[in-house]
């Protein structure tokens, strides 16, 4: 497909910064022909600009069934559901499925949940509090808070979370074989092809139960699509949130100046969410697409059938947009970011997620002002093998 491609760095070397491979293709080819750890080769794009144009621009497929879709770890992932995915859809099909179920993550709904937010969030402290330090973080609280939301939002049993944290870890997990994955996606999907036939039947007063009586009521409603709607949703709302309240927490102690300013004036915690999630940029190499006509983008032509890799992580520190874009500048806010995506894909739950890590950080910080990290920082296990970046253990003390 594409000759002469390098080999795409996928790992970081410092739990700060992007691998330095990527800073470099910024600087000397924006768009530059990679090769992937699949084998695969695509196009890696690093400027905030041309990322924008790819992911609001309708000859850019999202579908990961097209055979041109830059897989990361395997060439050709065996199909895992015969109907597509909210995530794999383009065009009307998408914006048809986007709208029957975006209003559960309107910022109206968002607040009505954040004093059970700050329940959970509250109760994950006390017991915190009560037991034996030091304490890993990311069991105690990064966990808890973003899986008890989700399940509570979904109406799945928060007593089946660790059956579904583990499959999830295997499915987002880099060196994790394609049989691992599938065996892990088929677990989950029998768990939850159970949980939507008992809603079927009996609908409760959640996302699921709510969206079954209205696609019933419209003359819409499809079992497979319902499912996998579950299965998404499930996914990705646990494990991007527990990550980023793990290394916002690390970064924060890190830099005490910095979380001065959050202690005395909690109104300035927002604007610093926004900030902690462009300078981690956790999906950093996580976004795909696959061109289906040609298309000529800042001066490189890319055929029809080519895909593309977005850096994220580069164009949320490109100097064009983000001033010392390498900083972490609490007080910057700016929420032209790319860490929710952009465009038709953007993140369906970002409002949930800045909610949950504006009140976890308050929260956390108030009742325990003299947290610090258990160990020393080269100590810390850091998930380099991940397609989410984050944290494996974080332990603490006070």
């Amino acid at each position: 497909m594409i000759a002469d491609a390098i080999p795409l760095a996928i790992t970081r070397t410092c739990p700060f910064a992007p691998p330095a491979q990527h800073r470099q293709l910024r600087k000397e080819a924006p768009i530059a022909k990679v090769e992937l750890p699949s084998g695969a080769t695509a196009w890696a794009v690093t400027r905030h600009e041309d990322i924008r144009t790819i992911l609001s621009d309708p000859r850019f497929s999202a579908s990961r069934r097209n055979p041109g879709f830059p897989h990361l770890t395997e060439k050709t992932p065996p199909p895992l559901s015969a109907k597509p995915f909210l995530i794999d859809m383009d065009g009307q099909e998408h914006a048809s499925a986007r709208r029957a179920v975006v209003g559960e993550f309107s910022v109206k709904r968002m607040a009505a949940l954040a004093p059970r937010i700050q329940q959970i969030v509250d109760q994950s402290i006390d017991a915190m509090l009560a037991g034996p330090r030091p304490v890993d973080l990311v069991q105690a609280l990064s966990l808890p808070v973003p899986s008890l939301v989700i399940c509570e939002l979904l109406g799945v049993p928060y007593a089946d979370h660790e059956f579904f944290q583990t499959r999830s870890a295997k499915l987002v997990g880099r060196t994790v074989s394609m049989e691992e994955k599938a065996g892990a996606f088929f677990e989950l999907v029998g768990y939850l092809n159970k949980l939507v036939i008992d809603k079927e039947q009996n609908p409760t007063d959640d996302l699921l139960g709510r969206q079954i009586v209205k696609l019933r009521e419209e003359g819409a409603y499809d079992h497979e699509a319902m499912l996998n709607l579950a299965f998404i949703l499930l996914i990705a709302g646990h494990e991007t949130t527990a990550n980023m309240i793990s290394l916002s927490t690390l970064m924060l102690l890190k830099h005490p100046e910095k979380l001065a300013v959050l202690r005395q004036d909690p109104e300035k915690t927002l604007p610093a969410v926004e900030e902690l999630l462009r300078y981690f940029t956790i999906a950093e190499a996580g976004i795909g697409r696959v061109a289906t006509e040609d298309v000529e983008l800042g001066g490189v032509l890319i055929r029809a059938g080519e895909g593309v890799v977005v850096l994220a992580n580069m164009g949320n520190r490109d100097p064009e947009v983000f001033t010392n874009g390498d900083e972490l500048e609490v007080a910057r806010g700016a929420r032209n970011h790319l860490a929710f995506g952009f465009g038709p894909h953007q993140c369906l739950g970002q409002n949930l997620a800045r909610l949950e890590l504006q009140i976890v950080l308050d929260t956390l910080f108030r009742r325990i002002p003299e947290l610090r990290p258990a160990v020393p920082e080269e100590e810390l296990s850091f998930k380099d093998d991940a397609t989410v970046y984050g944290m494996y253990e974080f332990p603490v003390t006070w």
